[in-house]
């Protein structure tokens, strides 16, 4: 996006940064409740399927997190 007419129209970014800001929410509260799963000591067949969620969700975050990024360089 190099010029002014790339760049995304006000209330779609406006709309898009409420969406992201909503979706870092959501992600914590998955990353903070697969940690907490972890810390619990699950049986050794559980332990697999929590790495997978909390790398799916480490994932996520770092998507959203350029999202936000990218939306905020268009202000």
């Amino acid at each position: 996006m190099g010029n002014a007419s790339d760049k995304i129209p006000a209330e779609l970014a406006k709309e898009l940064r409420t969406l992201a800001h909503d979706l870092s929410n959501a992600l914590e509260t998955i990353v903070q409740a697969t940690y907490l799963i972890s810390q619990a000591g699950p049986p050794e067949n559980s332990r697999r399927w929590i790495e997978l969620i909390d790398q799916a969700s480490q994932e996520a975050v770092r998507i959203n997190h350029k999202l936000r990024q990218v939306l905020r360089s268009q202000s």
